[in-house]
């Protein structure tokens, strides 16, 4: 198939993104973070816990393929595998001197453009990407100030409390806050530089942010219904409340 310029540099350019150090994974890290992304479906504990009524209720161990933490490795594969039904108390059980707030954010990211690329490669009948390359180079470990509890199981950054020098996340929706900066927007927010490569990827794989409200034209090849009915089929096939 011939895919969009557009899209597919926006594809290479997060993949790219995920070798470099980020916040708070070195380059060699997040690259793990892609290798695990991508080894969580074979795990057999990962498949008999899809197969549980309770998943916690069933003990042992990740087959892994990196010396990540434990608690990443956990994160990695429930999300790549069970997502739907994870919960907050799953998420605190997770963070502690092994896994912050801050990493788990960043990992989210990176699994979901890992699985973003893998995806849309596969259904076009594409190979898959090699692993991106390892760039050196020492995470910033840098936490946004402004950050508000309450909203999400980790603290977000609203669009009213941001301010230099923190990388200008809500540059993609410069509408007003009611027009779209919902919690889609603030989901990886802890870690800016994460929410900006993740969307900037977004976008051209769906519509941007003017396009989505615009509907007296079209600007793929199929339709805004279509679009949506896509989008909403995928939700609940993945036990997302898209």
């Amino acid at each position: 198939m011939t895919a969009r310029a557009e899209l597919m540099a926006a594809q290479a350019s997060a993949w790219a993104w995920l070798g470099g150090p980020g916040v708070w994974w070195s380059g060699a890290e997040r690259v793990a973070i892609v290798a695990e992304t991508r080894h969580a479906p074979a795990c057999a504990l990962c498949q008999t816990r899809k197969a549980a009524a309770i998943p916690a209720a069933v003990l042992g161990q990740h087959d892994t393929v990196s010396a990540l933490p434990a608690p990443a490795v956990e994160a990695i594969h429930r999300i790549r595998t069970d997502s739907g039904r994870l919960g907050p108390s799953w998420y605190r059980r997770l963070i502690g001197p092994e896994l912050s707030e801050g990493q788990y954010v960043e990992l989210v990211a990176i699994v979901a453009i890992t699985v973003a690329v893998d995806s849309f490669r596969e259904g076009a009948g594409l190979p898959a990407l090699d692993l991106p390359l390892p760039l050196p180079g020492l995470p910033s470990r840098v936490t946004p100030p402004g950050t508000s509890t309450g909203l999400a199981w980790m603290p977000v950054l609203f669009p009213q409390d941001w301010a230099p020098p923190t990388a200008d996340l809500y540059r993609m929706d410069p509408g007003p806050p009611e027009r779209g900066r919902g919690h889609i927007h603030h989901a990886l927010s802890l870690v800016p530089e994460a929410m900006i490569a993740w969307w900037d990827m977004f976008e051209p794989m769906y519509l941007r942010s003017a396009e989505m409200r615009d509907f007296s034209r079209e600007f793929r090849a199929i339709s805004h219904a279509q679009i949506e009915m896509l989008a909403a089929r995928t939700a609940a096939l993945n036990q997302c409340i898209y």
